[in-house]
C-alpha cells in the first residue's frame, strides 16, 4: 500500500478490526518513510451474480431493478426508504449464497417472501405483476393464502405454550 502523502510503498500496521459488520477489515498503516497514518479497508471482492432471464438471456444482476419494482409496490404504503435497502440488501445476500447464476424466478420468490412479511398490500402489488395475473380470481387466490398464513400465525400465538400450562394429577 502506497502513503497517501509521500508515496513511500513500505508501511507497518498499527492496529486491526473488523468493519461493517465482518464484512470488511479497517487497517490503521504508518507510513515508515513520513510517520503520517492513514486508514485502509479489506473487503473480500465480491462475486459477480448473473440474472438468467426466462427467454435464457443473462445480464447482470442489477440491485437498482429490484428496488424500482419494490418502489412501486409499495407506492402510498407506510414502508420506509431505510425498509426497501434492507429489504434489496437481504434479497441480494440471499442470491449471492444461491450462486453465481440465479434465475429472474428465484430474484421475484425472495422479494415476494420478504414483502409477504413487510406489507401485504405490497405483496399483492408486487405478485400481480411478477406472477402475470390476469383475472380477479388470480387475485382472490393469491389474497386467500395471505389470509390462511395470517390466520395459522394468529392462531399459533393464541395457544398457550406447554410450559406455562397448568398441571392436571392423574
Amino acid at each position: 500500500m502506497r502513503c497517501p502523502w509521500c508515496g513511500h510503498p513500505d508501511d507497518r500496521v498499527v492496529d486491526s478490526r473488523a468493519a461493517e459488520g465482518g464484512a470488511a477489515i479497517r487497517r490503521r498503516r504508518e507510513c515508515l518513510r513520513c510517520g503520517r497514518r492513514f486508514t485502509t479497508f479489506e473487503r473480500a471482492e465480491q462475486i459477480s451474480l448473473i440474472v438468467v432471464k426466462r427467454d435464457g438471456s443473462k445480464e447482470p444482476f442489477d440491485r437498482q431493478k429490484v428496488a424500482a419494482g419494490v418502489a412501486k409496490a409499495i407506492k402510498n404504503r407506510p414502508v420506509s426508504d431505510e425498509q426497501v435497502e434492507q429489504l434489496v440488501e437481504r434479497v441480494e445476500e440471499k442470491l449471492r449464497r444461491k450462486g453465481p447464476l440465479v434465475t429472474t424466478q428465484e430474484v421475484g420468490i425472495e422479494v415476494l417472501s420478504l414483502l409477504r412479511r413487510l406489507d401485504d398490500v405490497a405483496y399483492l402489488r408486487f405478485a400481480s405483476v411478477y406472477k402475470d395475473f390476469q383475472e380477479l380470481t388470480d387475485f382472490e387466490r393469491e389474497l386467500g393464502i395471505l389470509l390462511q398464513k395470517r390466520e395459522a400465525a394468529a392462531a399459533a400465538q393464541r395457544r398457550p405454550s406447554r410450559s406455562t400450562g397448568a398441571r392436571t394429577n392423574r
